[in-house]
């Protein structure tokens, strides 16, 4: 078997067990507050880990696009969430074909979007579900308002080859309580109007673990709680333990006492913070933080006595998991310093 000292660096590693550990928890955690669990897979965009999630209880996977979702069905998974605004002749095509497959549901937000999706499918035995995107504090894609979701529910409730899934959204972080009484709000609305809302269906890892009996959500979509990252250990809902996902990187040099330099910069750790103040640090190091990237260079800089060397392999916990995996063609998964198996990033770019 193989041996982490036998990676080339920059890699990522999965420490496997730590992943099938996060995946128990979230689920028990769901199951015991009646939610149903379904997974976005765009932090691992693996079918391996895709079919782990289902075989712990998860009613399906979530996926951003459709080529993400196209290569899941392709690996078998069967039950697909596309919480995204489909436009456009040929993603609409694509997305009728992969409908002829799998159990699909997808979301919109603009009767623009329904007019697409209700030309495309209209075939009233083999109905498209279609969720209302709304916006409850995150200030993306959504409805902004009750009245605006009634509006598109008629119509997706009217359109012969289409039928009313419920609500959808992504929640601004730490806004739990706010998206609750929206989504009630919009729920009663609906209900006023004589149409049923059978799933409401919200996302973010951070907040699931607050979610709870009374909740007016069905289902949740985490992503990130399978592997974890700075971002989630800085929300607490982990500590760097519980983080299966790191960057395996090499000190390439070391030109001052505090500071060093990896052969991993912005195309293995990506620059994207989520407000953090650095971009990953050291596992097993304290005091050693990515403090700069450029495009293959990585500075660390060394505090309170941390000592690295020339030509010393070190992990990298990243800031943002998510964005670090769609960076490398393969991940290895490990236990300890053993690689237990080799797994090509099959969804990875896929973002059409």
């Amino acid at each position: 078997m193989p041996s982490i000292d036998d990676l080339d660096t920059p890699a990522i590693v999965i420490d496997a067990a730590r992943a099938e550990a996060n995946i128990r928890k979230a689920q028990a955690h769901a199951d015991a507050h009646g939610l149903k669990l379904r997974p976005h897979i765009k932090t691992h965009k693996l079918p391996y880990w895709a079919k782990k999630q289902i075989a712990a209880g998860a009613v399906g996977i979530t996926c951003q696009k459709i080529g993400e979702a196209e290569v899941m069905a392709d690996a078998g998974l069967t039950d697909i969430f596309l919480p995204y605004n489909i436009l456009g002749r040929a993603k609409l095509e694509r997305l009728k074909a992969l409908h002829g497959r799998v159990t699909l549901s997808v979301t919109a937000d603009s009767l623009v979007t329904l007019e697409g999706l209700a030309a495309t499918f209209a075939d009233a035995g083999q109905p498209l579900q279609v969720l209302v995107e709304c916006d409850t504090g995150m200030g993306r894609c959504g409805v902004q308002t009750a009245d605006e979701a009634v509006v598109l529910a008629k119509a997706i409730d009217s359109a012969r080859g289409l039928t009313l899934g419920g609500l959808m959204t992504y929640p601004a972080a730490g806004k739990q309580t706010q998206a609750e009484s929206w989504l009630a709000g919009a729920k009663q609305a609906l209900a006023a109007a004589g149409l049923d809302c059978r799933r409401i269906s919200s996302g973010g890892t951070p907040d699931m673990w607050r979610s709870g009996e009374n909740s007016v959500v069905t289902e949740y979509r985490p992503g990130t709680y399978i592997y974890l990252d700075r971002y989630q250990v800085a929300k607490g809902v982990g500590s760097l333990d519980d983080c299966a996902l790191t960057v395996l990187a090499t000190v390439v040099s070391h030109p001052t006492p505090t500071r060093a330099i990896l052969d991993s910069g912005s195309k293995a750790l990506s620059s994207d913070t989520l407000g953090l103040s650095d971009f990953g640090e050291l596992l097993g190091v304290p005091g050693a933080r990515v403090t700069g990237l450029s495009e293959e260079h990585g500075n660390v800089t060394l505090s309170d006595g941390a000592k690295l060397r020339i030509g010393e392999r070190v992990r990298v916990v990243p800031d943002h998991c998510c964005v670090v995996t769609n960076l490398f063609d393969q991940v290895h998964l490990i236990d300890g310093d053993k690689v237990l198996e080799t797994l090509p990033v099959a969804a990875r770019g896929r973002m059409g």
